[in-house]
């Protein structure tokens, strides 16, 4: 008789085991992608539509109801969300406007680490950005920027790079 508690992953799936977290991770053996989450539906075969990779560069602003509140800039970040709104609104007005770009920004004023890189996220597949994130991101072409993209980690805006 199995174990009621046996995990059972559906078809298409592996089960791996991450050497930098010692977590478990599941592996789409038809697009390489891979997820933190146990997978609820068999895996599917790679899209043909739109690249399977991407790399953006990004600029995020934290409010108080962020998921982590700090950054590297701020160790305890009080803004309301409103606010991050419009610090966010000035920056892409800025870079709309060809005043500055959106690396120099980043660099300057990014609350995440990827600041260091000009907001480069390096490159990623589905799965592995949150989801409002990875659906602004694929719908961009290269060189284009997104409007404010709002997740659990704060507000954004996004730059696909590649």
């Amino acid at each position: 008789m199995a174990d009621s508690t046996e995990e059972v992953i559906p078809a298409g799936w592996e089960k791996r085991l991450s050497r930098s977290t010692g977590m478990h991770y599941y592996l789409n053996v038809h697009t390489k992608e891979s997820q933190w989450d146990l997978p609820t539906a068999p895996a599917e075969p790679a899209s043909t539509q739109g690249p399977t990779n991407i790399q953006c560069s990004h600029l995020l602003v934290k409010h108080a109801k962020s998921r982590r509140p700090s950054s590297w800039r701020q160790e305890n970040i009080t803004r309301s969300k409103e606010e991050a709104q419009k610090i966010l609104e000035g920056y892409l007005q800025q870079v709309q406007s060809g005043e500055a770009t959106l690396q120099e920004l980043a660099q300057k004023f990014s609350d995440c680490s990827s600041a260091k890189r000009g907001g480069d996220l390096g490159s990623f597949g589905r799965g592995v950005m949150q989801k409002a994130f990875e659906e602004a991101a694929f719908a961009l072409k290269v060189g284009e920027l997104s409007g404010i993209v709002d997740t659990d980690s704060g507000l954004h805006i996004i730059q696909r790079t590649l």
